[in-house]
Order: structure tokens, then C-alpha cells, then sequence
């Protein structure tokens, strides 16, 4: 089983490939129920996470989540994580497989792969030219491919992660900061002489927080569900979503298969 959460596609499309080559299940987490998630696993049934990392953390989402996990049996299955991030991750693994111990889960393996930037939410901070783009991509594959065979095998201790040079800081201080002030819905807005109410941004946000969308704007709920992942302002098709002033003339990106 492979429990997996996706915005912008990267995650989504890694974690397909790993569903193909086990046979194994997608559980797309946003979905799960929100008290606790019981699952009985086949025997030799591999239990797999795949995520995107916020701020050199895992998401808020994903952490919850596992908290509320029960696995029976808990015991004997292989259980791996593969994050997707635009550069390096950070404590994002260690952090994770903390978690995992606290509901009695030991994670055998993880990988990390680099993909194209989405997040645009800063100012210094925009989507990859198309070069950068095709060329994570290319790479991603080629690690994604190692990492899936070890999965298939059962390889325990395979640590392929891109860490950073100061993973402590990303994520214990740095992370805390940008989990505390920068996940929030508040800045979201929609440029009204530019959306055409089609309620794409609605259909894609992965946590359902946004309202409207067809034959009205869209308006963002506040409660508290965003993961700020930018798959709203990502897809939408006119560019009618911005995020305060942060990303006025930036790109957009979601993922979509390479030309061959």
C-alpha cells in the first residue's frame, strides 16, 4: 500500500511508478478520514509514503496523518519514503521516520528525488526554465528507477537523500518559521478581469479549500487546510490566481510527461 500526497504532480508521478512496479495500491491521504485510519495489510505487503517536502519538512498533512495511522500487522512489513522537493530536503527523512516510530512503524528505506520548482511563494523563488525543468526531470527518472528496483527487492538501509549543507538549520529553524508564518491561505486572491470562472482552481486544490470557482470567483475558506502548495495558481489556465505580490510575473508549473 502506498499512502501518497500530491499537488502540483511530481509526487503523483513517482508514486505511480512505484504502484506499477509492486502492484500495490495508491491511498491518496487528503482523502482518508480524519479521526483514526485503520488498514490490514496483505501479507508481504509493502507500506510506502510518498510526499512533497515543505520547508525542509514533510507536510503538516502527512505528519498528522501517520499520527492517526494503525497498520495490522504492524510487524514484518517493508516500509519505505521517497519526497520530492526542487532542491535538498533537509532533516526531512529523519524527521519522518521519527514519526513513524512514534505509531511503531521502522522505515527501512528512503530516497529523495529533485524536481522541478513549484513553489513560488517568496520572492526570490520561481519555476525552473524549461532547460532546468527537462534536465530534473531526465534525473529524477534515473534515480526514481534505482530506487523503485530496491523497493521491488526489499532492500533495506538504501538512503539515497539530497540533505544540503546545513540540514539542521533548513529544518529545525528555518522549516519551523516557514510551517509557522508562510502555510496560510490568506494572501491568495483572484484577478477578476482575467478568470474566466471555469472552477479549475477548485477541482485541483488537493484539500478541497477552496469554494466557488464555477459561475462565481473563487474564494479560499481559511480554515486552516491549506498546504499553501500553489496547485490552484499552478493550473489555472489565465493566470488569474495570484499570492499577494509574490508572484506577479512568475511562471507556473504542474507536472506533465516529457516529449519524447
Amino acid at each position: 500500500m502506498i499512502f501518497y500526497f500530491s499537488a502540483t504532480g511530481n509526487t503523483l508521478w513517482a508514486a505511480k511508478r512505484l504502484a506499477e512496479a509492486t502492484q500495490e495500491p495508491l491511498v491518496f491521504i487528503p482523502d482518508e478520514p480524519a479521526d483514526m485510519c485503520r488498514y490490514t495489510l496483505k501479507e508481504g505487503e509493502r507500506i510506502g509514503f510518498c510526499f512533497p517536502v515543505h520547508g525542509w519538512r514533510p507536510p503538516t498533512l502527512v505528519r498528522d496523518f501517520v499520527k492517526r495511522l494503525e497498520i495490522e500487522p504492524s510487524e514484518g512489513h517493508f516500509c519505505y519514503a521517497l519526497c520530492t522537493a526542487g532542491d535538498n530536503i533537509g532533516e526531512t527523512i529523519d524527521i519522518f521516520e521519527n514519526e513513524l516510530a512514534k505509531v511503531g512503524l521502522k522505515l527501512d528505506s528512503a530516497c529523495s528525488l529533485v524536481m522541478p520548482e513549484s513553489y513560488v511563494g517568496l520572492p526570490f523563488m520561481d519555476v525552473d526554465k524549461p532547460e532546468k525543468e527537462k534536465a530534473k526531470k531526465q534525473h529524477a527518472a534515473s534515480v526514481l528507477e534505482a530506487f523503485t528496483k530496491s523497493v521491488v527487492a526489499r532492500e533495506r538501509d538504501v538512503f539515497t537523500l539530497v540533505k544540503g549543507n546545513w540540514p539542521r538549520i533548513n529544518s529545525r529553524v528555518i522549516g519551523g518559521y516557514f510551517h509557522k508564518r508562510l502555510i496560510t491561505d490568506k494572501h491568495f486572491k483572484v484577478v477578476s478581469d482575467r478568470c474566466t470562472i471555469c472552477g479549475l482552481c477548485a477541482r485541483v486544490c488537493p484539500v478541497h479549500n477552496i469554494e466557488g470557482g464555477v459561475g462565481c470567483e473563487p474564494s479560499w475558506k481559511h480554515s486552516g487546510a491549506c498546504m499553501t502548495c500553489f496547485s490552484c495558481y499552478h493550473h489555472c489556465p489565465h493566470h488569474a490566481i495570484e499570492f499577494g505580490r509574490q508572484t506577479k510575473h512568475k511562471g507556473q508549473y504542474y507536472y506533465k510527461e516529457p516529449n519524447v
